[in-house]
């Protein structure tokens, strides 16, 4: 726990949430959020709210759109960007520390980002105090790699209990490291959550 790492807690009223599944080949390491929830709609948009500017996260924008591509791909979900006012499923942002959600950040090199399950209105805050990049140095935390994983979050996917760590969906992340590609268990994972073909 020493890694930094996802706020979306592994418990839940002290107890770990677990849907491992097993296929004829492999053992799936995916889970759940726990009850399942999900999307009941496939076109998702997001906007963006910060409440503290982040130099590091002036191309924030494009960084999210790969993100949310990287979804896109093996799902049947679209995602879209809207500005302004306009209402969205999704609200991006950064802050710091006690932000008004109930989950308070705890500045560097601790919890990185938390999000939502799907739900309406739904959120995904990155902390403000870590040392972000787009192109992370040894001790700098990859934007999109976050994203990535934190969008998995917004679509229902809970933590992955991979003990190797090649999952998206992995708890934590150490400095330096780009981890973008979704592994063959994230999509799995979404592909069974929402049933789609795979």
């Amino acid at each position: 726990m020493m890694q930094p790492r996802c706020g979306v807690p592994d418990v839940v009223n002290g107890t770990k949430h677990y849907h491992t599944h097993k296929s004829i080949h492999t053992l799936a390491h995916y889970n759940f959020i726990p009850g399942s929830p999900r999307w009941a709609k496939r076109q998702l948009t997001y906007t963006f709210r910060s409440s503290v500017q982040v130099p590091a996260a002036q191309n924030i924008r494009s960084i999210c759109a790969k993100a949310f591509q990287r979804w896109a791909q093996v799902t049947e979900f679209t995602f879209q960007e809207v500005t302004g006012s306009s209402p969205a499923d999704i609200v991006i942002g950064f802050h710091r520390g006690d932000h008004n959600d109930g989950k308070a950040f705890d500045g560097p090199r601790g919890t990185l980002a938390h999000a939502t399950p799907p739900v309406r209105n739904a959120m995904f805050h990155f902390d403000a105090d870590e040392n972000w990049s787009e192109n992370p140095g040894p001790n700098q935390m990859d934007l999109e790699s976050v994203a990535v994983h934190e969008i998995g979050h917004l679509l229902g996917l809970d933590h992955n209990d991979d003990p190797n760590a090649n999952a998206i969906m992995s708890y934590s992340i150490p400095p330096g490291i780009t981890k973008r590609d979704l592994s063959p268990d994230d999509i799995q994972g979404v592909r069974a959550l929402y049933r789609f073909a795979n």
